[in-house]
């Protein structure tokens, strides 16, 4: 019995060497990612703002997702967009990105424009992706004139369950050992945890999207300011916003699977924006997953119009 005692200790020990071995060398890659992306800082009345930027021609501003950053906000804009500069900040507690004492959706919104100043855009196309849609909108709310077109992709709007304010355990969650042994020992519902429906991904392409997606959120250390603030402040800030009073053109692209925010919620958005457009997707969840092409064509020819026809 000591001995199969001792074997089973010899085996615990190797296998919790082996996954702290992993762990590490996940969050050294995670940074390295970080590190490869060309940042910068401008300093604004709310602190520092980390941005990153890529591309040239008219300019289209990123709100990123929730546990996301400058990097995930050029991720995910990645394959949707072409022939654009695209500016992606790192909203308030992401990465570089300062979250001032009693923040709030409006003082993000001001902080958008107050980067725009410094880099000469006096308008701009607006996107608000998930957990940034909030601050697209707010932004679409507050500067109108700096908004040529908005559009929100897979946005979390009133009715969603991702605008109601989580029970304060939830943010204990929020760190890299939680979150990374959820993906590394219950893939499946950590996929869940990030929108993707049961299924998929359906081809090695979607396979390659999602994982690339996935490590993107790491660390979490370097985010989990800016998450906490998204699931308790600004998601659930929505529910308050006049979306009769948006008055730029707006485009809603929703996957009708989308299993993390309402297809049904963004639906209602749509039809309480004025002159709103609703692209619906039959399928690819929360990440549009091999949506790309649809989506590519339907936000280049969504841009292309003039606001003042």
């Amino acid at each position: 019995m000591r001995v199969l005692r001792l074997v089973v200790a010899a085996v615990v020990a190797t296998v919790a060497g082996l996954v702290r071995v992993a762990y590490v060398r996940d969050l050294v890659a995670a940074r390295k990612r970080i590190g490869s992306t060309p940042r910068h800082m401008v300093e604004s009345r709310f602190g520092a703002i980390d941005y990153a930027g890529r591309g040239a021609g008219d300019p289209l501003l990123v709100s990123h997702g929730i546990f996301q950053g400058c990097d995930g906000g050029l991720l995910s804009m990645r394959d949707l967009v072409a022939d654009r500069r695209i500016i992606a900040p790192s909203r308030f507690g992401y990465l570089g990105s300062m979250m001032p004492d009693g923040a709030s959706v409006a003082d993000q919104a001001d902080a958008f424009a107050e980067l725009l100043d410094h880099l000469g855009y006096h308008e701009v196309d607006a996107v608000g992706l998930s957990a940034g849609t909030s601050a697209a909108v707010r932004f679409a709310l507050r500067h109108p004139g700096r908004v040529r077109h908005l559009v929100v992709i897979s946005g979390s709007f009133p009715g969603s369950r991702t605008t109601r304010i989580p029970p304060r355990w939830a943010r204990s969650f929020y760190n890299d050992p939680a979150m990374w042994s959820l993906k590394y020992f219950a893939r499946p519902a950590f996929f869940r945890l990030l929108g993707v429906p049961r299924g998929f991904p359906r081809s090695p392409a979607q396979r390659h999207v999602l994982t690339e997606l996935s490590n993107a959120i790491f660390p979490i250390g370097l985010r989990r300011r800016g998450a906490v603030f998204d699931a308790y402040v600004a998601d659930p800030d929505i529910n308050t916003y006049p979306l009769e009073e948006i008055a730029v053109p707006t485009l809603i692209v929703h996957a009708v699977d989308d299993p993390l925010t309402s297809y049904s919620a963004a639906a209602e958005a749509a039809s309480r924006i004025p002159g709103a457009r609703l692209v619906s997707l039959d399928s690819g969840g929360h990440l549009l997953l091999g949506q790309s092409e649809r989506v590519r064509r339907e936000l280049a020819d969504f841009l292309a119009q003039n606001p003042d026809d």
